[in-house]
C-alpha cells in the first residue's frame, strides 16, 4: 500500500504542477516520452559515452570535443551545461549496452553523444530509445543503425538515434568509384571481422564496385583477436586480385599490414584501408586512407561562431597534436546540434526548466541546414545528419603524423 500510495501522490503531485503551469499561461505539455525538470540552480545534463579503453584513440578525442562544445556553446538559459563523467563503452557490444544502462538510470539527462563504435550502439540504441532519449554519435558509420538510404530502416535503426557521421554507403560507393575509375581496378578482394561497422562497410563497397563492372573475387572474414593472417591471405591471393580492401580495426588490420608482404600474389595489390590505421599500425607501407573528410578550413560552427582551425587549433593547444580533426569536428558539431535542439525545446517557467523528450526528437528530425564545421547538417527520418563527403588520402611516407599532411587524392561528394 506504501508503493501504490507513494505513486498516486507522485501522479497527484505531477498533475497538480502541470495544471498550474497551464493556468498560469506557461506552455508546458505533457510529453508521451517524458519531461525532463532542471530546478532553480541545476543544471542541464548530457552524457559523452565513447571508447576510453580498448580503442581510446577513437573516444578520447571525441570526448574532449564534447567538452570544449559545451564550454563554447555556455549556459542554456540560465542554467548550465553539464557532461558528467565520460562513460566508457570500450568498443564492445557488452559495453555499449551496459554504458547505455547507465546513463538512462538518470532520468536528469536529456540527451547523449555516442558511441564511438558500431557495435556499441547497436546494443545501446534500444535502451537509449526505450528511456526516451536521444544519442547524437560523431563516429557511427554502419548502415544498419539507420537505412539503405532508400528509404527503409536498418536492422539495427532505433528512433531516437543520429549521426552526423556519414552513413557507409556513401563510403563504400566512395571507394569503390575510386578503385574502378581512377585507379582502373577491375578485380579486387575485401576483408572484414563481421563487426557491424567493418562488415556494413565492406558490403557496402562490394554492392558498389560491382554495380560499376567490377569483380570482387573473395570477401574473406577474419575472427576478432585472430593475429596468423597468412592462410586467409593465401587464400585471398590465388583468386589474384588487383588490389585488396581491408576494412578491419587496427589490431587485426596490424598483422595484414605486417604479413601480406610475405604472400606471393599480393605484394604487388593495391591496398585500400581506413584513415585511422595511420595512427597505430600504417609504418612502412604503401596504401590508400579512406575516411570521412578532414580538412574544414574556415567552416564555422553556427552555434559557437568557432570555425574547424579555431577549434582544433584549441584542441592542440589543450591536448597535443596527433588527433584526427575529423574527430574533433564532427563531435563538436554533434554536441552543439544537441544543445542547440535543448534549448529550442525547453520552456522556462521562473528559474526551472522542462524539457519535453518527444519534441527533442521532433527538433533534431527536423533539422535542415545547420551550419557545423563538417558543412551544412540536415537530418532525415532515420537519423543520418551526415554530409557523406568522402575523402582518400595516398599514404606513403611513414614520417608523416598528421593526417592534414598527407595528399588527398579523391574526393566523394553524393
Amino acid at each position: 500500500m506504501k508503493t501504490i500510495y507513494g505513486r498516486r501522490r507522485g501522479l497527484v503531485w505531477w498533475a497538480a504542477l502541470v495544471m498550474g503551469l497551464v493556468l498560469g499561461g506557461a506552455c508546458v505539455p505533457v510529453s508521451p516520452l517524458g519531461t525532463v525538470v532542471v530546478g532553480p540552480g541545476e543544471a542541464v545534463e548530457i552524457r559523452s559515452v565513447e571508447a576510453l579503453t580498448g580503442l581510446g584513440e577513437l573516444g578520447i578525442p571525441r570526448q574532449r570535443a564534447v567538452a570544449m562544445a559545451v564550454a563554447d556553446y555556455g549556459p542554456i538559459k540560465g542554467h548550465r551545461v553539464s557532461m558528467g563523467a565520460g562513460v566508457d563503452t570500450q568498443c564492445t557490444a557488452e559495453g555499449g549496452a551496459a554504458a547505455a544502462k547507465t546513463v538512462v538510470g538518470d532520468r536528469r539527462v536529456v540527451g547523449i553523444i555516442g558511441t564511438s563504435c558500431s557495435v556499441a550502439a547497436v546494443e545501446a540504441a534500444p535502451i537509449v530509445s526505450e528511456a526516451g532519449l536521444v544519442m547524437i554519435s560523431s563516429s557511427n558509420t554502419a548502415p544498419s543503425l539507420t537505412s539503405d538510404l532508400r528509404g527503409n530502416a536498418g536492422a539495427n535503426y532505433h528512433a531516437g538515434f543520429y549521426r552526423v557521421s556519414s552513413n557507409d554507403l556513401y563510403q563504400g560507393q566512395a571507394i569503390a568509384e575510386f578503385a574502378f575509375r581512377e585507379l582502373g581496378l577491375r578485380r579486387m578482394a575485401a576483408m572484414h571481422d563481421g563487426d557491424p561497422y567493418t562488415s556494413g562497410l565492406t558490403n557496402a563497397f562490394v554492392a558498389a564496385f560491382e554495380a560499376l563492372g567490377g569483380a570482387v573475387t573473395d570477401v574473406a572474414v577474419v575472427s576478432k583477436g585472430e593475429t596468423d593472417m597468412a592462410p586467409v591471405l593465401t587464400r585471398v591471393a590465388a583468386d589474384g586480385p588487383e588490389g585488396l580492401v581491408f576494412l578491419l580495426f587496427p589490431e587485426e588490420a596490424g598483422h595484414v599490414v605486417r604479413q601480406i608482404v610475405e604472400v606471393e600474389g599480393l605484394r604487388e595489390a593495391v591496398l585500400i584501408t581506413g584513415v585511422s590505421l595511420m595512427f597505430t599500425e600504417l609504418t612502412s607501407v604503401d596504401a590508400y586512407l579512406a575516411g570521412l573528410e578532414f580538412s574544414y578550413g574556415d567552416s564555422v560552427n553556427e552555434a559557437t561562431g568557432r570555425s574547424g582551425d579555431d577549434v582544433y587549433a584549441a584542441y592542440a593547444a589543450r591536448y597535443g597534436d596527433g588527433a584526427n580533426p575529423a574527430y574533433v569536428a564532427q563531435a563538436y558539431d554533434a554536441t552543439t546540434l544537441l544543445l542547440r535542439a535543448v534549448e529550442e525545446v525547453a520552456v522556462a517557467v521562473g528559474e526551472t526548466l522542462y524539457i519535453d523528450r518527444a519534441r527533442l526528437r521532433e527538433a533534431l528530425t527536423d533539422t535542415v541546414d545547420f551550419a557545423g564545421i563538417i558543412g551544412s547538417i540536415s537530418c532525415d527520418g532515420f537519423g543520418d545528419c551526415g554530409t557523406g563527403r568522402i575523402h582518400i588520402s595516398h599514404y606513403t611516407d611513414p614520417a608523416v603524423g598528421d593526417i592534414a599532411e598527407v595528399p588527398v587524392v579523391f574526393r566523394y561528394e553524393p
